[in-house]
């Protein structure tokens, strides 16, 4: 016990020491990890597919190359970037703020007086449809960014001298994200060294588009949207109303104000409508687009796996062939990537598509990512979500299969060729395929495993209709630079002709 005292007396005496020998300066207070984790509250991750970009939650997987690994090839899916409304949703959008402006409320109070200063953000009806190219937010902005992130870490794998095709769809807005995206990735080299190749959206294309459509599934034009199922808008609307005497909202009124925010988001750096909203309302919000996405095109309806098995399999020929006979692929489109086969640094293929938020969900589905257990409920918000739209299919969304070459790891696998997936910035590991570095899948089970897919053409009967089968313009691609830039302006659209009624 004497001993223990001693002992006791020794360090305590030498921790006063060194305590007072050290000065009580800031660097010797502030926390080395944060205790506070807010992106619970962030608006961004609340609003479906229809608000700005946000990188999706990680699991703490490093994004980088897992020690011992090499990217060598590169295949990227990635949706528009951030646009004002088309003509459809403005036409709710207007129909409901021209309620609001008819009710003959003179001075705005509550959560909606903001209302008594603010003006509509589409200032034109020709923006329509278009990439946004104002605020924080905007498209353009947004897709000149990423590829010119996507240079810094893909750089490696192009040449500096071949030619690259980027594959994009034929909506404006998509086709203006791939030419920005390029012109981020190649700088100077932009006018010489991209090929935008225009890929049709006509349904006659089968297989062979970025945005293959199933005619089989007729059941696609009857999918809800469960707005009244949740009794959180019901609550919104009783609560504007009753601060603004006159005003009448149902839930459905809340569901498109509500609606403003994210779109206005995307053109200005600031939206007064996200306030007007509790975070209860905006999380039920961000529910209903999960439910629409499950259901309408995600893994909910197995017929929109079937389409997205049509990318699944196109991608594992590139990945099964290698760098030595593809390419870097880029297709701008809602839902396909690019293969540049022939091209000498045939490393990535980047792909560009338009509606088609509706065009990612599927693929991802089809890949074996983001596949809940069970259906998602349409009365109840479960808790944890496990169908989070915003971290899919966000405006400017993006997957990005990467081929890993490993000579040596530190995972029981040996060395040799894996694959990883990245939404949005985040690594996304195969619930039943992990076994590679940095959580990655052989090369060899991820093949097995996309191979048990459902058959595209028989089970949207596109055999019958004399429709393409499979994906061919990742091997039959143009080089030329035609297309790279704008030819005169962009005609504006003549869908609508007021705004603000």
């Amino acid at each position: 016990m004497a001993m223990l005292k001693v002992v006791l007396t020794t360090v305590v005496g030498a921790v006063g020491a060194l305590a007072a020998s050290r000065p009580y300066s800031s660097a010797y207070l502030e926390k080395q990890f944060s205790q506070t984790f807010a992106d619970s509250y962030n608006i961004l991750k609340y609003v479906g597919g229809i608000g700005p970009y946000s990188d999706r939650t990680g699991y703490g997987i490093d994004p980088n190359p897992p020690p011992g690994c090499a990217v060598d090839q590169v295949i990227m899916l990635m949706r528009h970037g951030e646009r004002y409304p088309d003509a459809t949703t403005y036409g709710r959008l207007e129909a409901v703020l021209r309620k609001l402006y008819s009710s003959g409320i003179s001075q705005w109070s509550g959560d909606l007086a903001f209302l008594n200063d603010w003006t509509f953000y589409i200032s034109d009806p020709g923006y329509l449809e278009q990439e946004t190219f104002s605020g924080p937010y905007s498209g353009l902005l947004h897709a000149l960014r990423q590829g010119s992130e996507y240079r810094a870490r893909y750089g490696h794998l192009w040449d500096g001298d071949s030619v690259v095709p980027i594959f994009a769809s034929d909506y404006e807005r998509v086709i203006e994200t791939a030419r920005y995206f390029g012109m981020g990735f190649f700088g100077y080299n932009y006018s010489t060294n991209a090929a935008i190749n225009v890929i049709s959206e006509n349904a006659t294309r089968g297989a062979n588009s970025l945005t293959p459509s199933c005619p089989a599934d007729t059941s696609l034009l009857a999918c809800f949207y469960a707005s009244r199922s949740l009794p959180q808008f019901n609550v919104a609307a009783a609560r504007l109303n009753s601060q603004n005497p006159g005003l009448n909202l149902n839930s459905s009124d809340i569901a498109t104000l509500m609606s403003v925010a994210p779109y206005e988001l995307q053109a200005r750096p600031y939206s007064p409508w996200v306030d007007a909203f509790t975070l209860d309302e905006w999380v039920a919000f961000g529910y209903i687009q999960d439910l629409t996405y499950y259901y309408c095109s995600g893994p909910g309806d197995p017929y929109e796996v079937a389409v997205g098995q049509v990318f699944a399999n196109a991608s594992l020929a590139l990945l099964e062939a290698g760098p030595s006979h593809g390419t870097m692929w880029w297709n701008l489109s809602v839902q396909t990537p690019l293969s540049c086969a022939e091209l000498q640094f045939n490393a990535f293929f980047f792909d560009f598509h338009s509606a088609h938020d509706a065009n990612i969900t599927p693929v991802v589905a089809a890949l074996g990512l983001d596949v809940p257990s069970s259906p998602l409920p349409n009365d109840t918000i479960p808790f944890p979500n496990p169908y989070r739209s915003t971290d899919i299919v966000p405006m400017g969304g993006h997957l990005v299969l990467e081929r890993l070459s490993c000579n040596a790891t530190s995972a029981p696998t040996p060395p040799g060729v894996y694959v990883r997936a990245l939404i949005n910035e985040a690594v996304v590991p195969w619930p039943t395929c992990q076994s590679g570095p940095g959580f990655s899948c052989p090369l060899g089970d991820y093949s097995a495993m996309i191979a048990r897919g459902p058959n595209f053409a028989q089970m949207c009967n596109v055999s019958a209709l004399g429709y393409p089968e499979y994906l061919d313009f990742w091997w039959d691609f143009n080089t030329t630079t035609e297309l790279n830039f704008q030819n005169g302006s962009i005609p504006w659209q003549q869908t609508y002709t007021r705004v603000n009624g």
